[in-house]
């Protein structure tokens, strides 16, 4: 009716109308999501991040199943698929079970990791964007207080606050830097070619109380582990609340595993009071 949502909308997402000459239908542009490495900056089509090719690539998918429909409609098995395989009822479904199966696992990681089609503002933060948002939030805390944070140290002699990508990008430090590549929109105002701009952060967070520093905050205690307090580094609500958000809900899901991991043998439970 009136557009579909969009994380990246200008001010901190919104509903727009994504015009129709401005869908992506190159099937180059959309094919490269395909053949991208599924790991590292790469993320194969996990990596997209702009409703434009988004809505493209919907068409594609859209076309090619009604052409997948009919050509299983008019054609036959080919000789070879027909000795290669059993025909049977158990047979069809187990084929059918397995292609589910990784149909699942794909869906489940698209919806755990990005935020263009399952924007966080809706399902609550991925979790790179929550340990993104733990580094930023930090950051933006101790540079008020007056720490320089381009040359800050930690206890383990990496940098604290910044630090080098594999490429050379200057990222968030400490252990965020696992998801150095992580992109969302509340940090993309930060960043140039180079990566994180010092001379933002110093002169656009510290002047005003920004958009992005108030989502980072939101994200950073909102990661979506169903933690206490803190998870993989990740801190989580401070009083103890076991926040799980509609992300992990949707990914547990997809994935047929949302009643968690059994604790009735955790020795924890079996240990006499410390006191």
């Amino acid at each position: 009716m009136g557009g579909l949502y969009d994380t990246s909308a200008s001010g901190g997402g919104d509903v727009r109308l994504v015009k129709d000459i401005h869908v992506t239908y190159n099937p180059y542009v959309l094919g490269r999501y395909l053949l991208r490495a599924p790991y590292g900056s790469e993320g194969w089509i996990i990596s997209i991040n702009n409703m434009e090719d988004l809505v493209g690539g919907h068409y594609w998918v859209g076309i090619s199943c009604l052409i997948g429909g009919v050509w299983h409609v008019i054609s036959t098995p080919f000789p070879i698929v027909v000795r290669g395989f059993t025909w049977s009822a158990e047979a069809y479904l187990s084929y059918s079970l397995s292609a589910l199966a990784l149909c699942g696992f794909i869906a489940a990681v698209y919806s755990w990791y990005n935020n263009t089609a399952y924007p966080s503002e809706l399902y609550g933060p991925t979790g790179p964007e929550a340990s993104q948002a733990q580094g930023f939030t930090f950051l933006v805390r101790d540079q008020k207080l007056g720490i320089k944070v381009a040359s800050s140290q930690g206890p383990t002699a990496l940098p604290k606050y910044l630090m080098r990508s594999p490429s050379g990008e200057i990222i968030f430090g400490g252990e965020t830097m696992r998801f150095w590549s992580m992109q969302a929109f509340w940090v993309e105002p930060l960043r140039t070619s180079y990566g994180l701009d010092i001379y933002k952060m110093k002169s656009d967070i510290q002047t005003i109380q920004t958009w992005e520093e108030r989502r980072g905050a939101e994200y950073m205690t909102h990661a979506p582990l169903g933690s206490l307090n803190s998870v993989g580094g990740v801190a989580t609500e401070v009083n103890s609340i076991n926040y799980v958000s509609p992300r992990s809900w949707l990914t547990s899901s997809t994935l047929s595993s949302e009643g968690g991991l059994s604790r009735i043998y955790e020795p924890l439970l079996y240990m006499r009071p410390i006191d």
